[in-house]
């Protein structure tokens, strides 16, 4: 197995055009696993943490652009109160080791369906910045980011730059299911977005599904169903509804962490209850405003 370091970014891009097969690595907390357990044995390792711009985060057009390289720990304490959907599921990640090690981009680049920090990206449209040496610059959103079981769009000779999501405008919620609170893969999770400008809900899925993925007929239904300009209550049947509309857009297995059935159930569950979460906080900030 070779091992690449390189220094700079356009030496990055030139050692994974030059060798395809390489796998990137940044924190290495999955990336290691699978190798000692002998569950990968890639050509060749791409170590790409000497690059310190990847570790960089700075604001743009309104946006915020997050370097691969920078971990859930500082993506906590440095942009929990713009980004707090993505920060509640950077608490979940493993042990205070792993969040210090672990990134956003990594865990993109593993593409698990039970990935964390997924479904807050997808609930809040982050658009991944991807690089090769012979075509540039290519962003693609996260809800076309991912196309398979640990597969992902990016092309042979692509590597993950940073990811682009704009500040939260309205709550964030994430929640999972598991046998703790951290340190375990997720049974299922949900992140929920509120957008009051646009009048939209933004949802996301994760290990409930081949793909962590969105749920569109409930983004519609609550969306439309919300007083946006009263900030009146949830009610009930809407609350319900949209459960089982998100359980619906679910695809769940049956494995050694649940069944399909649990997830399913576990999954309408999370969304009536994180809905009603920031809904609530959404009507209190309107009447904290008035």
């Amino acid at each position: 197995m070779d091992f690449l370091r390189p220094a700079t970014w356009d030496d990055a891009l030139a050692a994974k055009a030059e060798q395809p097969d390489a796998l990137p690595v940044q924190g290495g907390t999955d990336v290691m696993v699978e190798i000692n357990f002998a569950a990968r044995r890639p050509a060749a390792l791409l170590d790409l943490t000497r690059i310190g711009a990847l570790a960089d985060w700075d604001t743009a057009d309104g946006r915020l652009r997050v370097g691969a390289g920078v971990t859930y720990a500082r993506l906590i304490t440095e942009l929990g109160g713009r980004l707090p959907g993505l920060a509640q599921a950077s608490r979940t990640v493993g042990s205070p080791q792993i969040r210090n090690r672990g990134t956003v981009g990594g865990n993109l680049g593993a593409a698990s369906p039970a990935g964390d920090g997924h479904p807050p990206l997808l609930a809040g449209d982050a658009v991944v910045e991807a690089e090769s040496a012979a075509r540039g610059v290519r962003m693609i959103p996260a809800a076309e980011f991912f196309t398979g079981v640990k597969r992902h769009a990016l092309a042979p000779d692509e590597l993950i730059r940073a990811f682009w999501i704009a500040p939260a405008s309205g709550p964030q919620y994430f929640a999972k299911i598991g046998t703790r609170n951290a340190m375990v893969i997720a049974v299922c999770s949900f992140a929920i977005a509120l957008h009051p400008a646009e009048r939209r809900v933004g949802t996301g899925l994760g290990s409930a599904a081949p793909t962590p993925r969105r749920a569109p007929e409930a983004e519609d239904f609550i969306s439309a169903e919300l007083d946006w300009d009263g900030r009146g209550p949830l009610s009930e049947p809407a609350r319900r509804r949209f459960g089982e509309l998100v359980a619906a857009a679910s695809a769940p297995i049956d494995d050694v962490r649940g069944t399909g059935a649990y997830r399913a159930h576990a999954l309408a569950v999370l969304a009536r209850r994180t809905l009603t979460w920031a809904w609530n906080d959404h009507r209190k900030e309107a009447r904290r405003c008035a």
